[in-house]
């Protein structure tokens, strides 16, 4: 229909679902944890300043995990409706995490319910503090039970193949295949550091607007500090996956790096064109890097893409999205700990203007880096569905209907993403935190007009 190839529109609907989940997703997974944190240091404190932090962010999570969740469920209908060879060859193996993918959803929602509910109920706030763990754990585990299933399709293992059918399935072994450490670490990581990010860029953004209370700069600066901190912990992460590919998917990575010829003292390319012979113009070449990114030796030898065979390389652009990920990655991590820097030498002003949008600009571009690293990771896998198993046309539904579905889902997603943009409107709209602080904490508010941080 429209000259498109079914398994085209399958692949452009999966990758429109998925990117558009994976906004809701990262931030159900990374705050609750920086809700968690703000809590405890509101109680460790006695700041109520930090209490009303993880009230205010926690109405705002409630309304992107219903979003996550219609979001979430289109995947799961997706992938029956359009992957059926998929689903017939491999859905026994994967059926597991996906059920407990639901299972932790349930219990993160539960939880999120009893704390958004009970407020100043508890005679000791801490008990209240108490029920925030179980969100962070529920929303924690459902991205490592889905993340599993992907990392299943890079990696497969845990059955055995006979007559074309997937037999004496174990999915244990299938869930904790090769590709699951590396893959969970550096999924669960980067969405505790997107989150953080956002919130700083949000609070950045209104010291900037509106020359923000206490209120904002306490949450600038515990926000700039978990993204610090976590921005550390999504660079390993990074490292140990470079290591991963190279070992489990060397095409992977050498198509991400423009590496054709295999050899020792690797360098590692950065941006650039290529030419008609596929020779690297333009790029930053960084000595015998690639070499060490992918085994920790600075002379190790570096399998090219050429030996590959060509039916089984990955398109050559996923190079972009690999280097605009890392970059941003640098980025955020670089100007966190120049405001760190300024905040901890009196002299300095932390909150210098340009300084400030440097970190609006890390929340809009972290979570670009998460989807520039799904592209890369999905598309890396090309021609692959499954592994070494199963193609993506050969997995790919030919029902003429498929692009009416892209139409209607592409509609759904519209609505619900201005939905989630006016409510979150609506819910803080004409009701700033200075007010609400007042209202609950009126000594706190007053001290605040006079003190700082």
């Amino acid at each position: 229909m429209f000259g498109f190839e079914t398994v085209e529109v399958s692949r452009a609907l999966t990758a429109m679902t998925l990117l558009f989940h994976a906004i809701f997703a990262t931030l159900g997974v990374g705050v609750p944890v920086l809700v968690s944190i703000a809590e405890l240091i509101g109680i460790k404190k006695k700041d109520p300043h930090y209490t009303l932090l993880a009230r205010r962010w926690t109405r705002g999570y409630t309304i992107t995990v219903a979003v996550g969740v219609v979001t979430g469920t289109a995947i799961g209908l997706q992938l029956s409706l359009i992957w059926p060879s998929f689903m017939q060859l491999a859905g026994n193996v994967i059926a597991l995490p996906l059920f407990m993918e639901t299972f932790a959803f349930f219990f993160e929602a539960i939880f999120l319910g009893i704390y958004l509910y009970t407020w100043d109920r508890f005679k000791k706030p801490i008990y209240h503090w108490l029920l925030s763990i179980p969100v962070v754990i529920g929303g924690t585990l459902s991205a490592f039970f889905i993340t599993t299933v992907n990392s299943f399709m890079n990696t497969p293992q845990g059955f055995e193949m006979e007559d074309g059918r997937f037999t004496a399935v174990d999915p244990l072994a299938a869930m904790f295949n090769p590709a699951t450490p590396t893959k969970v670490f550096h999924v669960i990581s980067s969405s505790y550091l997107t989150a953080a990010a956002v919130l700083a860029g949000i609070a950045a953004f209104i010291i900037l607007i509106k020359k923000g209370s206490l209120y904002h700069k306490k949450a600038l600066k515990l926000t700039v500090l978990m993204t610090f901190l976590f921005a550390i912990l999504t660079a390993v992460a990074g490292d140990l996956s470079a290591k991963f590919l190279a070992e489990y998917q060397p095409e992977k990575l050498a198509a991400g790096e423009w590496h054709f010829e295999t050899e020792k003292g690797a360098d590692l390319v950065v941006f650039g064109t290529l030419n008609e012979d596929n020779e690297v113009e333009n790029a930053i070449r960084i000595p015998n890097a690639l070499s060490f990114l992918a085994y920790g030796d600075f002379n190790a030898e570096v399998e090219g893409l050429n030996e590959t065979p060509e039916e089984e390389r990955p398109p050559l652009w996923i190079h972009y999205m690999f280097d605009l990920m890392v970059s941003i990655g640098f980025y955020t991590l670089g100007i966190s700990f120049l405001f760190l820097i300024f905040w901890k030498m009196k002299k300095w002003n932390e909150y210098n203007p340009l300084l400030l949008w440097g970190i609006v600009a890390t929340g809009p571009l972290t979570m670009l880096a998460i989807e520039f690293g799904w592209v890369y990771a999905e598309v890396g896998r090309q021609p692959w569905i499954l592994r070494g198993f199963m193609t993506v046309a050969e997995g790919a539904t030919t029902s003429p209907y498929v692009f009416a579905m892209f139409i209607l889902f592409a509609a759904v997603y519209l609505v619900l993403g201005m939905g989630c943009l006016i409510t979150l409107r609506k819910i803080f709209k004409g009701k700033p935190a200075e007010l609400e602080l007042e209202h609950r904490y009126p000594q706190t508010a007053a001290a605040s007009k006079e003190g700082d941080v």
